[in-house]
């Protein structure tokens, strides 16, 4: 796999993992507001949940990037 290709995956992977998280918070919020998982909202859980997206969302990508800077270092 040539460097442009690889560089592309992880900027989809990246993207992808980033848009995850926020895809989570936001299901946090509408549990929260909406009658999604039960008449009248649910708070408490829809604040885990939105709490945990925005975790994944910031966390997650550093991880990756930190997982692919080691590969990089590996293969040389």
């Amino acid at each position: 796999m040539d460097d442009d290709t690889r560089a592309r995956n992880r900027l989809l992977a990246y993207a992808a993992v980033r848009l995850g998280g926020l895809a989570i918070f936001f299901l946090g919020i509408a549990i929260m507001y909406t009658g999604l998982v039960r008449a009248g909202g649910w708070p408490q859980l829809g604040a885990i949940i939105a709490i945990m997206g925005a975790i994944d969302a910031v966390l997650a990508p550093r991880i990756l990037k930190k997982a692919w800077d080691q590969q990089d270092r590996e293969r040389e």
